[in-house]
């Protein structure tokens, strides 16, 4: 589960003035909800305080109440989004090595094309200068990549546990980078069974390649 800073901060609130948890929680939950809308159709676009207080029937204070900036807020719903990319994930039955790979890189690109929105705030939020993802976000990310782990240590078993995580998160970026492309039309136009072919012929051949490189 996402442990967010933001939580804390509204338990804070919540413990010191008894009954308020659950008004907490229930606007929490409410702001969660208008912001993952407003990002699935326009983006992170417009994304304000004013905008999110109205759909939500609060005042612009009590959001800073419950998340410390917009920039919290936006997190945990960037948090949320891996969480939905990982269970997607989780849910690719342990076949071969080579045939999860393709299975993973394909519901990759389904939940990009499925939740456009959601899929590009991901790339596009950027903190301010100077300032890093937290702990809880950082590991919300390596959870979602961990499961190209499973079939990548079948391939590779004898690299080292430090080693394994870091080319996960490569061959992500490599699926990632096909995916983006192909959506944005960076290359050219394609449609998306070609894209898809594209997708998981690249991951066939990385798992091919990489039983090769033991």
């Amino acid at each position: 589960m996402v442990q967010a800073k933001s939580e804390r901060r509204s338990e804070k609130l919540a413990a010191a003035r008894p009954g308020t948890a659950q008004r907490h929680e229930s606007l929490r939950k409410s702001l969660i909800a208008h912001a993952i809308k407003h990002i699935e159709t326009s983006g992170l676009r417009d994304l304000r305080a004013r905008t999110l207080a109205a759909a939500a029937g609060c005042s612009i204070g009590a959001i800073y109440n419950i998340f410390e900036d917009l920039d919290a807020l936006i997190l945990t719903v960037n948090a949320a989004t891996l969480e939905k990319i990982g269970a997607r994930m989780a849910a690719i039955p342990a076949t071969t090595p080579t045939q999860q790979f393709q299975d993973l890189a394909a519901a990759y690109l389904d939940f990009a094309v499925t939740h456009p929105g959601l899929w590009d705030a991901l790339f596009t939020h950027r903190l301010p200068a100077g300032i890093e993802a937290p702990d809880w976000f950082m590991a919300t990310q390596s959870a979602a990549f961990s499961h190209i782990e499973a079939p990548l240590r079948t391939i590779r078993p004898d690299l080292p546990a430090t080693e394994l995580p870091l080319l996960a998160r490569s061959i992500f970026a490599a699926i990632h980078g096909i995916v983006s492309f192909g959506l944005e039309h960076r290359t050219g136009p394609i449609d998306l069974p070609a894209l898809k072919r594209q997708v998981t012929t690249i991951a066939a051949a990385m798992a091919e390649g990489l039983k090769e490189g033991k």
